[in-house]
């Protein structure tokens, strides 16, 4: 079995066409330098014969020293009315200047025949004269094999043709494409064992989609069975249900299985790698996603916190910095004195276990929990209630009021909403400001700011990235307990704050005075 297994990532094409996705031109190069960084062998930059913006990032990546990754070109193979020579596809390949060109052809008979509409003999002819011409070209051809599995499964001896004759015509490596996503290890298992002993001499790779979400479990399979190349897309984005998620795949294989992929340093840049890529792809991380998500090493039950601290391997299968992630003690109503403990050292704050703050701590815990709020994604609001019954915290205003109005004067004409807010600072003055803003809460926001930043200038940097609203108990229709979510950065670091009310305005102004004092703690300490 090979020690080193390759990965082909495929990000900027597949990836890229996932529901929501869309990179620009600036968001391709720095996901280009990133995947280059972190160790990636072969970056696919897309398809030159049908999409310029792909044609405008080969051109772009000609002039960057890529230390670890190639560049490859993807396309079909020829028309089945043009010459190789003449071929519009093949010729925008060549033009795009890597070193390394993929092509897909198509391995079931059903598809030649309804999609090409070509015979059978003639897509071998297509396949076996593509290769050739690019290889004549200076060339290092991977074969797609497209819907291999499916064909397999079709007609098994017309399948391990098509590997058969890319082999003979020059291909370097033979991806076996599980392109609909639909079948299960065992199948990808058999199928890849015969493949293996039909080309015993071609380097073999593995192409999955997740749609019976099985993309990381079938790629993993066909390794074990020899593929030596693994393509995928950071956080499984891709078409329908995704491709394999490299996220998993990568430690998986290195962790789990004992392949080389990356440098042990550059496997502790996983999780920044796959946070750096939802942000350009504009979606927000998963944080149940293994290895890289902010739960995948979250302990919330008590027992299970306790177990961890005496015992780490109890209930995290790796070390999580490994893939630079770490433990996270979620404190809530399910939780006990241990993971009080261990949240508060998390958090910098020294407790003792038998000291009655410590009780009155989890007490307090508890009865903010059966009011509706929700610490475990709220790490901020928490640290003010440990450190407000600790007496480690400073207080840098007194809210004296608030008002926010809606006017809305005829049914076509847009709504204006204005807060007015009263605030008392340490030395007795009273800031009494007023704005207006996009809603209610935008508008509280923009009041408190100009309120707040003449003498706290540090608050310029603060702006929210997130906010969510959870209504609590629907039944109660209009007089529902409402869970404000806020999300604030200064755009070295990032935290979250909640408030729960009745009222909506009342919840949101309680999460922005978290996020607010919590910058204010940060910036100019804790006591006075």
């Amino acid at each position: 079995m090979p020690k080193r297994i390759e990965i082909y990532d495929v990000t900027l094409r597949d990836g890229a066409q996932g529901p929501g996705i869309k990179f620009t031109a600036e968001d391709q190069m720095r996901i280009l330098r990133e995947l280059d960084a972190f160790g990636i062998a072969y970056i696919e930059g897309g398809q030159p014969g049908s999409n310029p913006k792909a044609v405008e990032l080969f051109d772009r990546a000609r002039d960057m020293d890529l230390k670890h990754a190639k560049m490859a070109a993807f396309g079909s193979t020829r028309h089945p009315k043009s010459t190789v020579e003449d071929d519009a596809n093949i010729k925008a390949l060549l033009r795009a200047g890597t070193e390394v060109v993929t092509i897909f052809a198509k391995c079931s008979p059903r598809h030649v025949t309804a999609i090409l509409r070509v015979t059978l003999e003639t897509n071998l002819t297509l396949v076996e004269e593509s290769v050739a011409y690019l290889k004549s070209q200076n060339k290092r051809v991977f074969l797609d094999a497209e819907h291999f599995y499916d064909g397999y499964a079709e007609d098994a001896e017309y399948a391990l043709t098509v590997l058969e004759c890319g082999w003979r015509a020059g291909a370097e490596v033979l991806v076996l494409c599980e392109t609909n996503g639909g079948r299960l290890p065992l199948e990808v298992a058999a199928a890849t064992r015969i493949a293996r002993e039909r080309v015993p001499d071609a380097p073999l790779g593995i192409h999955a989609h997740n749609d019976a979400g099985c993309a990381v479990a079938n790629t993993l399979t066909a390794v074990a069975e020899g593929a030596i190349q693994v393509q995928g897309t950071i956080n499984g984005y891709g078409e329908r249900t995704g491709n394999a998620n490299l996220c998993e795949v990568i430690p998986d294989l290195q962790l789990k299985m004992g392949f080389e992929v990356v440098t042990r340093k550059q496997l502790t840049q996983l999780t920044r790698l796959s946070h750096i890529v939802a942000e350009l792809a504009n979606m927000t991380p998963r944080d149940w996603d293994p290895f890289v998500g902010r739960n995948a090493f979250t302990h919330k039950g008590g027992m299970h916190a306790d177990a961890v601290k005496k015992l780490k391997a109890s209930y995290e299968h790796i070390e999580p910095e490994t893939v630079g992630n770490r433990t996270h003690i979620a404190v809530s109503e399910v939780s006990g004195r241990s993971s009080l403990l261990q949240k508060a050292m998390e958090l910098g704050i020294t407790l003792d276990r038998d000291e009655p703050e410590t009780k009155q701590i989890l007490h307090r815990v508890k009865q903010l929990e059966s009011e509706g709020y929700e610490f475990e994604g709220a790490d901020a609001s928490l640290e003010l209630v440990m450190r407000k019954a600790t007496g480690a915290y400073r207080t840098f205003f007194k809210l004296h009021g608030f008002r926010v109005s809606v006017d809305r004067h005829t049914k076509d004409a847009p709504s204006i909403s204005e807060a007015t807010v009263k605030l008392i600072l340490p030395d007795n003055t009273l800031m009494h400001t007023a704005a207006e803003g996009e809603g209610p809460v935008d508008a509280l926001n923009n009041a408190l700011r100009k309120a707040l930043e003449p003498p706290y200038p540090e608050l310029r940097a603060v702006h929210l990235e997130d906010y969510k609203v959870r209504i609590l108990d629907a039944q109660a229709a209009t007089k529902a307990v409402t869970r404000v979510l806020i999300e604030s950065t200064d755009g070295e670091m990032s935290w979250y704050t909640v408030g729960v009310s009745e009222n909506i305005i009342t919840a949101s102004y309680e999460a922005l005075v978290d996020s607010i004092e919590y910058k204010l703690l940060r910036s100019r300490g804790h006591e006075v």
